[in-house]
């Protein structure tokens, strides 16, 4: 289980424990309950509290140290929709967690290298297990990098835009955590036009080409296991065929 879920599963459990081990009085118009929750005479604790007296904000000092660092948002009874964390205690928000209507995490946004701006987002299936994660390089609030996993949380390919135009032209393939094949759009006609080939730890097997854009691959490449290329093939004619082999 990775942080953001540890944090997921327990924010609940840590509420239901604040509620139930204090005992206040709620106010009758919507006002804001103070809790000093470890006895040091100083609040760290803030709930807040609709007209109904129903619990919708409730903001933390989990280290004690004056500021908040945490804060949860809940809507009918007392169902987490958003949770915000200060990762790093600098006085900014740089992680929210989104919830769904009942209360399973669904998407966690990260400031990964506090630059002031959302980053790296996480999406989780209705099990709340990871699907796919989403990262922008540059801030231009689009995706550079999309990681995608299967049922079992396992990557199973990443999508690239290497040159930042917002159209995918790399795609890595993993099987049980291994690279077994990557592909390049090198014209950006949005289909890849070289496959390379991976054995063992990520050491390269074999390498084709589509030199003239039509989709079918016309020149090959072959590696031993050091790496080393030992024979070219090529389709001259485009027949898909290779009419030339050159041993090196």
């Amino acid at each position: 289980m990775n942080r953001n879920q540890f944090l997921a599963k327990n924010l609940n459990v840590l509420t239901i424990l604040y509620l139930s081990f204090f005992v206040f009085i709620v106010p009758a118009n919507g006002e804001i309950t103070q809790v000093d929750s470890n006895f040091d005479g100083k609040m760290d604790q803030w709930r807040h509290m609709s007209p109904n007296g129903k619990i919708i904000k409730v903001e933390y000092d989990t280290d004690f140290n004056g500021t908040i660092d945490q804060i949860e948002y809940y809507e009918g009874k007392k169902i987490m929709t958003k949770a915000e964390f200060d990762s790093n205690k600098d006085g900014q928000m740089d992680q929210v967690q989104h919830y769904g209507k009942s209360g399973k995490l669904e998407r966690v946004e990260k400031d990964s290298k506090h630059k002031g701006f959302f980053d790296w987002v996480e999406f989780f299936n209705e099990k709340e297990k990871i699907v796919r994660i989403e990262v922008d390089k540059n801030g231009d609030k689009g995706a550079d990098m999309i990681q995608h996993f299967d049922g079992n949380q396992k990557l199973t390919h990443i999508e690239h835009d290497t040159d930042q135009n917002r159209k995918t032209d790399r795609w890595d393939y993993y099987s049980d955590k291994k690279l077994i094949r990557v592909e390049f759009d090198t014209n950006s006609d949005l289909k890849p036009d070289q496959w390379q080939y991976f054995q063992g730890l990520n050491k390269i097997e074999k390498v084709e080409s589509d030199t003239n854009f039509d989709g079918k691959a016309d020149h090959w490449e072959f590696f031993d296991s050091s790496e080393k290329l030992i024979r070219k093939e090529s389709d001259r004619n485009f027949d898909g065929k290779p009419d030339l082999v050159e041993n090196q």
